[in-house]
């Protein structure tokens, strides 16, 4: 499980089809992996604090049998533009290697991380960190009608416009919060999967707002990452948290 945030891999929500005809059935992989690509994950309840499709006041719970590959395969509820919602539970893992926590630390836009450590008087190896996952993936049934909404998650993205059915000429604009509150000034990495399967990488910060626009092009699928990275309670053995937040949509 160490390898996982060691190495930033990113966790997010891959629907087989992010736009679906009414009553026909949502399917959706959770992944875990690097540039857009890596495993497939099965459903396994006791890592699952959340685990809900949201449109507006309608909230679903997506229910799965241990094992389940696909995690999730259900009937679509109502039209409209759905927010699949998934949030983990914390896992655990030490650092054996300063370097290693360093490098994780610098690519999530970190720079400042070994003066925090020492300022806790931390050591620099054999130290622990918790992780959770916040992830969210929108997908259109029939119309698509509708707007994404703030699930409540310690941290998530927001889309401010539908990306199936507003115009995106401009990009689409997504609202970044922490505990409830737009996050100004965050990094926000976007992986942009071309129909070829060609993945292009690039990072915006938000504004004041927290707000970043996503420039985006027909055709193309995103994963919008960012993290929290903050010091465990002092009641906790480890030292260190973070806090994932993930956002899955296409653009037809």
């Amino acid at each position: 499980m160490a390898a996982g945030p060691v190495l930033g891999h990113e966790f997010w929500i891959e629907p087989v089809d992010y736009t679906l005809d009414p009553g026909a059935p949502v399917i959706a992989e959770l992944k875990n992996g690097q540039e857009f690509v890596g495993n497939t994950l099965s459903y396994f309840g006791p890592r699952i604090t959340r685990f809900d499709m949201i449109r507006g006041n309608d909230v679903v719970a997506v229910m799965g049998r241990a094992g389940d590959i696909p995690a999730m395969t259900m009937d679509a509820p109502a039209e409209g533009l759905w927010s699949i919602v998934h949030e983990t539970r914390p896992q655990k893992l030490t650092y054996d290697s300063w370097d290693k926590f360093a490098a994780f630390a610098e690519h999530k836009d970190f720079p400042d991380i070994a003066a925090r450590h020492e300022a806790r008087g931390l050591p620099r190896e054999g130290f622990g960190e918790t992780y959770t996952r916040h992830v969210k993936s929108l997908v259109a049934i029939g119309s698509g009608l509708g707007s994404d909404v703030i699930s409540g998650m310690e941290t998530e993205f927001v889309a401010l416009l539908n990306p199936y059915t507003d115009a995106l000429d401009a990009g689409l604009p997504v609202r970044l919060l922490y505990q409830g509150a737009p996050r100004e000034d965050a990094q926000v990495e976007i992986f942009d999967r071309a129909p070829d399967g060609a993945v292009a990488i690039s990072t915006l910060r938000t504004d004041d707002t927290g707000t970043a626009l996503i420039p985006v092009q027909p055709g193309h699928e995103y994963l919008l990452d960012a993290v929290v990275l903050r010091p465990a309670p002092d009641s906790a053995p480890e030292v260190w948290q973070s806090l994932w937040a993930g956002l899955t949509f296409a653009v037809p």
